[in-house]
């Protein structure tokens, strides 16, 4: 196989063919932008069978990012039906189960007899692969499914209407992927029919596909939360990875400012109380870990839909309570702590300074499980992805509070 960056003349283009093939394995590798500009050296027809064998998510995905011209060629160069399937997925937004529809390949009404059914399907399936029959009345809504199984045992003479599954379950293409798949979790299907609100079949959707573009999702959630875009993949070059994440890198440095901010508006307590400092990264850890607990716990709930409306109080109730008791049982270990190093050096105020650790433990763990609810909760309220570069505030928010505390507190009750 040549380079994807070098002439294609010789590659063979037929369909189905170990080059399409491998060039389709290797695409799959890379993120949208990238697979968009290392197929463009190609045929609108070669891009074209690529992208047939690419999830449909994913084809839509590197569609998308060809420029407007190459963009309108390359549908240009696909069958009627395809092109069809491209334009109608586009209207629908990233992560819904409109991004995976595929035409429905059997579509028969009512009353058409079983044997007339199967000498049509000897044609329909030499150009598509088909899983079910889909009964619809004149009006395009599904009244009915019939596996391949009952319409090959079924008399011959027997209409559609005789032998099909009535009132089929079925998808909406603006649901989704984690709604449609919470659905159609026990169900098992190999496909599944996609109808819109009413009822009109208007495609179907493939079970694996569903499970596969929501499996990338997942995956992509640990990167978001410290400013990873989920496009970027290994196979990404370093220039692209350079440009998605240097700007979160950015931001991150002007956090830690606002946190740098804190302690240098205490320095004249750290300059009295040195041992201070050694206890600041022990509660920007701890705290940290119960933000990111409480973060960890809020997003897996928006994700599988267990975060019901209305149930955002008492999450934020739920992760302040938790803080307080771990801070609290945290907080005494590190009170401990604090107490025998401030002993052993002979200071005055161990006793004072132990219970300042306590309380500004307390606080901040608090203050961190608050913040680990809030952030993702905020970020969807303003309509942005939960997840992203949530650890990046996250860790401004527990930072600030625990350097804070531990200062201000040791400010009132020590000096």
């Amino acid at each position: 196989m040549p380079d994807l960056n070098e002439a294609t003349d010789q590659v063979p283009t037929e369909g189905g063919t170990p080059a399409v093939a491998d060039l389709a394995q290797q695409i799959t590798h890379h993120d949208p932008a990238e697979a968009a500009r290392l197929l463009s050296a190609y045929s609108d027809q070669m891009i074209v069978e690529v992208l047939q064998l690419l999830n449909p998510s994913q084809a839509q995905g590197v569609l998308e990012k060809f420029y407007a011209k190459r963009h309108n060629t390359v549908i240009a160069a696909a069958s009627p039906e395809l092109r069809q399937q491209w334009q109608r997925n586009e209207a629908y937004e990233e992560n819904t189960v409109g991004r995976l529809m595929e035409p429905a390949g059997a579509i028969f009404y009512p009353y058409v007899t079983v044997g007339d059914a199967i000498e049509q399907l000897r044609g329909l399936v030499k150009a598509t692969m088909i899983t079910y029959v889909y009964v619809v009345d004149h009006g395009g809504r599904l009244v009915g499914v019939v596996a391949m199984r009952d319409l090959l045992f079924a008399d011959k003479q027997a209409q559609l209407s005789d032998v099909m599954i009535s009132d089929p379950f079925y998808v909406k293409p603006d649901m989704t992927l984690v709604e449609a798949m919470k659905l159609a979790l026990n169900r098992h299907f190999p496909e599944y029919p996609v109808c819109d609100g009413a009822g009109r079949l208007v495609g179907t959707v493939r079970g694996h596909a569903m499970f596969e573009a929501q499996a990338f999702e997942v995956s992509a959630q640990a990167g978001s939360m410290v400013g990873v875009e989920k496009d970027e993949r290994l196979a990404t070059r370093w220039p692209r990875s350079l440009r998605l994440r240097h700007p979160w890198l950015q931001l991150n440095l002007l956090t830690a400012f606002v946190a740098g901010a804190v302690v240098s508006v205490f320095q004249g307590t750290i300059d009295q109380l040195v041992i201070l400092a050694v206890f600041l990264p022990v509660l920007a850890g701890q705290s940290g870990n119960t933000g990111c607990q409480a973060l960890a716990v809020t997003l897996r709930g928006m994700t599988l839909g267990d975060l019901k409306p209305g149930e955002e109080r008492r999450l934020v109730a739920k992760e302040a309570l938790l803080g307080m008791l771990n801070g609290s049982l945290v907080g005494l270990s590190a009170g401990v702590g604090m107490f025998v190093l401030a002993s052993w050096e002979a200071n005055p105020m161990a006793l004072p300074l132990a219970f300042v650790v306590f309380l500004a433990m307390i606080g901040s763990c608090m203050i961190s499980g608050i913040s680990g609810a809030l952030v993702p909760l905020t970020l969807q309220r303003l309509g942005a992805d939960p997840a992203t570069a949530s650890s990046i505030f996250l860790t401004t928010a527990t930072d600030v509070a625990s350097m804070g505390l531990l200062l201000g507190l040791a400010t009132v009750f020590v000096l």
